[in-house]
C-alpha cells in the first residue's frame, strides 16, 4: 500500500473516449465515423496538465483487448460475432484477450503492446501511476489470445468439456446444450450488417454467463457476451466446494497479472469482487505483493457486509464505497426530501468503520450516472460539498472521472449504451464539454465557457489542496455534528466535521442546502483542550482564502456559507 502520507488521487480515464476529437457522434456510428481515441493521443502535455490538477494515478480503462464489432481481421485477428458484442466498440469488460492491448486504441496496430509501454513511461515520466482493469470473473465468448507468451497455456485449452463442472476446468459447461442469443437482440443497431448478425453463435456445449447463469439461453438483461470464469467453486444447486489450493485458473491469472506489472503498471482495478472467491484474492495479493511491493489493488465491491473480508482477507488495499458513502451524497446532491446528512455518521459508524481509510470515495465512475446529467444533479457545481467531503472525510482515495472536471452531462443515447446520463463504455463516441478542454490535442482548456473553467479550476484547487496538506492524507477525524445539532441555524442538511494532525486543525463545513446558511460552529471543550487551542482564533478557508474570526474559541465561530459549497477552515 501506499504510505500514509500519500493520499490517492486517481483520474479515471477511458483512452477510446479521452483522446477522440471526431465530434460526429452518430448514434451506433462505425470507428470511421465518430472516430476513436489513441493511446498515443494521451500526449506529455495531456499528462502534464492531469498532475497539475493534483492527481497522483490515472485509471486507464478499456486498455486490454476485448471483443468489438470492428473487424481487423487484416491484422490477422479473428473477427468477434456481432450477435455475442455489446455495442459497435464493444465492452472493455468482454475481453478476448488478457495478454494483449485493444487494436482501436493503437496507431500502429502491430506496435499496439509497445505503444501502451510507451505510454506507461510517459505517464511516469509525468509523475504519475498506472492503474489498468483486471477483470477476473469473466471473458468474452470469443476469447482466444493470440499474443501470449510461449509456453502459456490458454484459458479453457484444457477443459474437459464432457462435464459441467471440475475444478481442473477454466469455464463451467452445460453439456449437450447449445448457446442461444437472446431472443430481441439487434446487434450493432438497423443499419449494421455483416454476415456473422445471424441470430445464432456456434458455442458448443454452452459455456455459463459471466453474472453467475448457468443456462444456455441467458436473457437480454444479462451478461450473455460472456462467460463465466471457475475459481474452483461449485455454484448451481447452492451448494459450494472447499477450494483446494490454487486451481489451474489461479496459476493463469496471476502469470497474466505479472505480465502487465512487468510492463511497468503500478495496480489493478479489480473487476466485481464478490462474485470471485475470497480465497483467491487471499492466495495472489500477498503472493503478487511479496514479488512487487508497490502494487495497490482496488476492489469494485457492493456487499457492504463483505467490506472488512475482502480488506482483511482478500487483503486489498482499497474497496469502492458506492453502497454507503456514494449513495448518501447522491442523496443529498439531489435534494431529495428524507436525504440527510446523518446519513454520512451512518456509513462511517455502521458500514466502514475500522476500515474507512480503506474506502475508495468518487462521484463519478462509468457505472454510475453522471452529476451534470438530467437524471442526477443537472448542474455540476451541485457537486461540490459532496465532492469535498468524499475528498477530505478519511485518508482513503478520492477518484475523478474524465469530464467530471468540465461538466459532462452525458446526453443522448449513444448505441447499445441508451439515454441514460451514462457516458458510453460501448460504442464509438466523443465527449464534448471534454473535448472542449482537449481543444484539437492542445489540452489547454480553449474552447471551455467561462463557467467551466470555473468548474475545472475549483477541481483543481480541491485536489491540490488535499494532495499538498498530510491532515487529509494521515489525519485524524471529529465528528461535530452532535456538538451542533441544537445550534441556531443547523439543520440536517449540514455536515461538519475535523481533520486534524499535532499541527495542522482543518474544520469542513458543507452546505447541501440550496440556500445560504449562517451559524455559530462550537468545537467541545474537550477537543478544544485535546488540539491545544484557546483564545482568539482566524479561521481561513483553504479554497478561496475567506476569513472567520473568534475572539473566544469556546465561545463558537460564527460561519457563513453559501448554497451548495463548502469551507475548509484550516486554523
Amino acid at each position: 500500500m501506499e504510505p500514509s502520507n500519500h493520499k490517492l488521487i486517481i483520474y479515471q480515464l477511458l483512452p477510446r473516449l479521452f483522446g477522440n476529437t471526431n465530434t460526429t457522434n452518430k448514434f451506433y456510428g462505425s470507428v470511421e465515423e465518430n472516430g476513436v481515441g489513441k493511446l498515443n493521443d494521451i500526449s506529455d502535455k495531456a499528462l502534464q496538465e492531469i498532475a497539475a490538477m493534483g492527481f497522483s494515478h490515472v485509471w486507464y480503462t478499456g486498455v486490454v483487448e476485448h471483443a468489438t464489432m470492428t473487424d481487423h481481421s487484416a491484422l490477422g485477428i479473428k473477427p468477434d460475432d456481432p450477435d455475442v458484442v455489446k455495442g459497435r466498440a464493444g465492452s472493455p469488460y468482454a475481453i478476448k484477450d488478457y495478454y494483449d492491448v485493444a487494436t482501436d486504441l493503437a496507431a500502429d496496430p502491430e506496435f499496439r503492446i509497445s505503444e501502451f509501454k510507451e505510454l506507461v513511461g510517459r505517464t511516469h515520466s509525468a509523475g504519475l501511476k498506472v492503474i489498468i482493469d483486471f477483470v477476473p470473473n469473466h471473458v468474452a465468448r470469443t476469447y482466444a489470445s493470440d499474443v501470449k507468451p510461449n509456453g502459456v497455456r490458454d484459458i479453457g485449452e484444457d477443459d474437459n468439456t464432457t462435464i459441467a463442472f471440475s475444478p481442473e476446468n477454466d469455464f463451467y459447461y452445460l453439456p449437450g446444450q447449445h448457446f442461444n442469443v437472446p431472443i430481441g437482440y439487434n446487434p450493432g443497431g438497423d443499419e449494421f450488417s455483416s454476415p456473422l448478425k445471424d441470430g445464432k453463435f456456434d458455442e458448443f456445449p454452452a459455456k455459463a454467463t459471466g453474472n453467475d447463469v448457468f443456462s444456455a439461453s441467458p436473457g437480454i438483461n444479462d451478461w450473455f457476451e460472456t462467460v463465466k470464469l471457475n475459481y474452483g467453486v461449485y455454484i448451481p444447486g447452492g451448494g459450494r466446494t472447499n477450494i483446494d489450493g490454487p486451481t489451474p485458473l489461479w496459476l493463469k491469472m496471476e502469470h497474466i497479472l505479472s505480465y502487465w506489472v512487468q510492463m511497468g503498471v503500478d495496480g489493478f482495478r479489480c473487476d466485481m469482487i464478490e462474485i470471485v472467491p475470497v480465497e483467491f484474492w487471499s492466495w495472489i495479493i500477498p503472493k503478487l505483493k511479496e514479488k512487487y511491493p508497490h502494487l495497490i489493488f482496488i476492489g469494485e465491491a457492493y456487499a457492504k457486509g463483505q467490506y472488512s473480508n475482502y480488506i482483511h482477507n482478500g487483503h486489498f488495499d482499497y474497496l469502492y464505497d458506492k453502497v454507503g458513502l456514494y449513495d448518501a451524497i447522491r442523496s443529498l446532491t439531489c435534494n431529495e426530501w428524507e436525504a440527510s446528512t446523518w446519513q454520512i455518521n451512518d456509513v462511517w459508524n455502521n458500514h466502514t468503520r475500522g476500515i474507512d481509510e480503506h474506502m475508495l470515495r468518487f462521484m463519478e465512475n462509468h457505472d454510475e450516472q453522471r452529476v451534470a446529467s438530467r437524471f442526477f444533479a443537472s448542474d455540476p457545481w451541485l457537486a461540490v460539498p459532496g465532492l469535498v467531503v468524499s475528498a477530505t472525510l478519511s485518508t482513503g482515495p478520492l477518484m475523478i472521472y474524465a469530464g467530471q472536471e468540465v461538466g459532462e452531462p452525458a446526453e443522448g443515447a449513444n448505441g447499445f449504451s441508451g439515454d441514460d446520463g451514462r457516458t458510453t463504455i460501448f460504442d464509438y463516441w466523443g465527449m464534448p464539454e471534454l473535448q472542449k478542454w482537449v481543444n484539437d490535442d492542445k489540452f489547454d482548456g480553449g474552447g471551455l465557457s467561462e463557467n467551466q473553467k470555473s468548474l475545472r479550476a475549483f477541481y483543481s484547487k480541491l485536489l491540490n489542496t488535499v494532495k499538498d496538506n498530510r491532515v487529509f492524507a494521515e489525519g485524524s477525524f471529529y465528528e461535530l455534528m452532535i456538538a451542533n445539532e441544537r445550534q441556531p441555524g443547523f439543520d440536517t442538511k449540514l455536515y461538519i466535521y475535523l481533520r486534524y494532525t499535532s499541527n495542522q486543525r482543518v474544520m469542513i463545513v458543507a452546505n447541501f442546502n440550496r440556500e445560504d446558511r449562517q451559524l455559530d460552529v462550537q468545537l467541545p471543550h474537550d477537543l478544544l483542550e485535546q488540539i491545544n487551542i484557546s483564545g482568539h482564533q482566524v479561521f481561513t478557508d483553504m479554497l478561496t482564502g475567506a476569513t472567520f474570526t473568534t475572539n473566544n474559541i469556546f465561545m463558537g465561530i460564527n460561519v457563513s456559507i453559501t448554497a451548495s459549497s463548502a469551507l475548509l477552515l484550516n486554523f
